[in-house]
């Protein structure tokens, strides 16, 4: 017999979102009593809650560069056959060790296609083992649509061979699978909405923080460098303005980036990592700047702060402009793209917020933890 337990497999290969998603989902799957066996094929990061759950690490990998063409180890070196030889074997002895009644696959099949030779084994091995666990995609609200229909059929036979639930974190009122994804129709059968995935503030170190600022956060600092530059640049120039800002940077903001900016002492202004008390922050401060990632945008919606969103449109992304347009065309937040980021474009942001500071009465779904863990909970 199978305990009731969740496998949790979640690849980030740049940046913090993906895992940070999972981690509250996780949370919120512990809290209805749930064991949860969180599997990450990442670099790791600090100060990642997953709460109670088991942690496994597999061989680290990441993506050299925002193209993910090239995949590399812990030590930079490029993976070969042996390297994945090892790394499957070890995620599919840890599914043996486990035994969980859930199988979630974070983001595959609609992504990570180069870990298919890992993940089409774990799905071979969990359909055909005796306990019969639930297999369940989990992705964000947005998908990088693909040009390529054969991909697109590759994505819908996988879902349709293997698994039982496709869980979309976003609400339809916002953007639905269809926009993204032109072969939703074949797995309609399969898919719920849970609304999105919100990782609550940390307690307050200090409940002024914040309070009055323009506070610029850029996720976890993986593709923030050009936006944090150009902003600094236009802070620099702009002194007149007695407003303190605070630039908050992720984790994998590069160290060289962040030297550049930090030697440059400017008034008022304060650079930090990132923190966990940060929506409490934001919910404090006069304005909100960021990138449009999935987590930041959710931590944004769910404060009353005026907000002006910079997508990140590097590579083949589309994700992040789709989200801020949709949400600037319901009146939630002003968009400034990144090639377009100067003095002019920002203060003309900034100036149409301060006209109609009020956001729109659109009331958006950000109980998606809680409802993951319904609606997973409902499956056994």
């Amino acid at each position: 017999m199978a305990t009731q337990n969740i496998f949790l497999y979640v690849q980030n290969l740049l940046g913090i979102g993906h895992l940070r998603r999972a981690a509250a989902i996780a949370r919120a799957l512990i809290n209805i009593g749930f064991e949860v066996n969180f599997v990450s094929g990442g670099i790791p990061i600090p100060n990642l809650n997953v709460g109670s759950a088991k942690f496994h690490q597999l061989p680290p990998v990441r993506s050299l560069d925002q193209n993910f063409k090239i995949l590399v180890d812990e030590n930079d070196r490029e993976i070969d056959d042996p390297w994945r030889q090892n790394r499957r074997a070890k995620l599919l002895n840890l599914f043996e060790e486990t035994k969980p009644s859930i199988v979630i696959t974070e983001l595959f099949p609609f992504g990570r296609r180069q870990f298919r030779f890992e993940l089409i084994p774990l799905l071979d091995q969990a359909q055909a083992a005796k306990w019969k666990p639930k297999i369940v995609a989990s992705m964000r609200d947005i998908l990088v649509t693909k040009s390529r229909r054969d991909r697109n059929i590759e994505i819908s036979q996988t879902l349709t061979k293997y698994y039982d639930k496709v869980l979309v974190h976003g609400d339809k009122q916002i953007i639905t699978l269809e926009e993204t994804f032109p072969l939703s129709h074949e797995i309609t059968h399969l898919v719920d909405y849970t609304g999105y995935v919100l990782n609550p503030s940390a307690a307050d170190r200090d409940a002024t923080v914040g309070s009055g600022e323009i506070i610029v956060s850029l996720g976890g600092g993986a593709v923030g460098s050009d936006t944090l530059k150009k902003l600094f640049k236009i802070r620099s120039e702009n002194l007149s303005d007695d407003t303190p800002w605070r630039f908050i940077v992720g984790p994998h903001m590069p160290k060289k980036i962040l030297h550049e900016v930090e030697r440059l002492p400017i008034k008022n202004t304060i650079i930090e990592r990132m923190r966990p008390d940060l929506p409490s922050i934001i919910n404090r401060a006069r304005l909100s700047i960021s990138q449009a990632g999935y987590n930041t945008v959710a931590e944004v919606l769910s404060c009353n702060t005026p907000a002006i969103l910079i997508p990140y449109e590097g590579g083949e992304e589309t994700e992040q402009r789709i989200r801020a347009d949709l949400l600037a065309k319901r009146g939630a937040v002003e968009v400034v793209y990144e090639d377009k980021l100067d003095p002019n474009t920002l203060a003309n942001a900034i100036a149409r917020l301060s006209e109609d500071p009020a956001k729109t009465s659109l009331k958006i779904d950000l109980q998606g933890a809680e409802k993951t863990a319904k609606i997973l909970s409902q499956m056994i």
